[in-house]
């Protein structure tokens, strides 16, 4: 498949809005090379409240696809879709949009998309062949799409590896189009990919939270022989102070408290709302608590860091407040049993301190292309 050149993967992260949630949602589109700066300031700029979100942007891209700007109008359609409800049904309507607005942008990339029947939906996924190197498996986290990811799989491709770039249950269009919701055994979906490849010996990478799900796949699945955690989560109450985590592990036990406390804070907080409501989307479920069971499922016992004897690769960004280097360090110190643990920190010199490294990727893809080659 010959896709055009790579995604424009712009150094520096930007400020686009006053709200440090909305700003990072915005210069992740920038980042990963769909969205473009003037764009995002423009719609910045006529929001008054978080649910103009959804309507700002999806004008926005369509005005850009009148214009040919297709790839602009995918990032600008992404964050209409990111920011519209679960229950919305416009939701799955963006969704689609935004991957027709993907293929116009990239002619060739539908030609590369397969399906994989997995469960009782499928599995989206997408082939880049490279030259022989190897085989690297790509993946997302908690709220992400593949596609967004097109432009470091581009480059893990144009070094000569073989991609396969896919949505595990519970994230774009295994979500959106097959109903198929998340799942924290990843070995799982990790095994449907290599199966239908025919796959005995692949590399995997997780973005975000599913660099949580990636050792998890490795620990369980012994065709996975390189691992790539981008970063680590390894215990969510590890956020928690030390002193006040007794207390805090009594609370999650009174489930009617912790009900009312979520809807409360929700109220209260956008971010929040936001967090929860994607929860409960990928799970398919309408209990608060279920949120909190989901997160305090990613943990030492479940990422089961002592069976992994794979090479790794951790990935931290100094700044990041999703995932901050505390998970990290403690994720590391579990890898015992690992052939090899390699740690890159970003800086905020480099412009790769923030989650994922936005603000230049494509230094975090070279450190991951010199890892792989070496």
């Amino acid at each position: 498949m010959s896709e055009g050149p790579p995604l424009f993967l712009p150094v520096g992260f930007q400020r686009f809005h006053r709200s440090r949630f909305i700003d990072y949602q915005l210069n992740r589109a920038h980042s990963l090379g769909w969205a473009d700066a003037a764009d995002l300031h423009c719609g910045a700029a006529q929001l008054r409240r978080r649910a103009d979100l959804p309507g700002v942007f999806e004008t926005i891209a369509e005005e850009a696809a009148g214009h040919g700007r297709h790839r602009a109008a995918a990032g600008s359609m992404r964050i209409a879709e990111f920011f519209t409800a679960g229950s919305d049904p416009v939701k799955v309507e963006r969704y689609r949009r935004f991957r027709e607005l993907v293929d116009l942008g990239v002619p060739a990339l539908a030609s590369a998309r397969v399906e994989i029947d997995y469960r009782d939906g499928f599995l989206p996924c997408y082939r880049l062949p490279g030259c022989g190197r190897g085989t690297v498996l790509v993946h997302g986290g908690f709220d992400s799409l593949i596609e967004e990811f097109l432009g470091i799989w581009q480059r893990i491709a144009a070094a000569g590896f073989d991609v396969i770039a896919f949505d595990g249950p519970g994230q774009g269009g295994a979500r959106r189009l097959a109903g198929l919701p998340f799942e924290h055994d990843w070995e799982r979906p990790v095994a449907a990919v290599l199966d239908r490849f025919e796959l005995d010996r692949a590399s995997l990478v997780g973005m975000s939270m599913g660099g949580h799900w990636a050792l998890r796949a490795a620990a369980y699945e012994e065709r996975i022989d390189r691992v790539v955690c981008w970063p680590p989560v390894y215990d969510w109450l590890l956020r928690v102070p030390a002193v006040v985590r007794p207390a805090t592990r009594w609370m999650l036990g009174r489930r009617r408290f912790m009900r009312w406390s979520i809807r409360t804070r929700a109220r209260l907080v956008p971010t929040l709302a936001t967090v929860v409501d994607q929860a409960l989307y990928i799970m398919d479920a309408t209990d608060p608590v279920a949120v909190v069971d989901w997160f305090l499922a990613m943990n030492p016992r479940q990422v089961a860091s002592e069976r992994i004897t794979q090479d790794v690769l951790v990935l931290i960004g100094e700044h990041d407040r999703f995932q901050p280097p505390q998970l990290a360090r403690a994720q590391i110190a579990a890898l015992t049993n690992a052939r090899s643990v390699t740690t890159r920190i970003f800086t905020t010199a480099e412009h790769a301190d923030q989650h994922c490294q936005l603000g230049n990727l494509s230094l975090a893809v070279q450190v991951l292309l010199d890892w792989l080659e070496g």
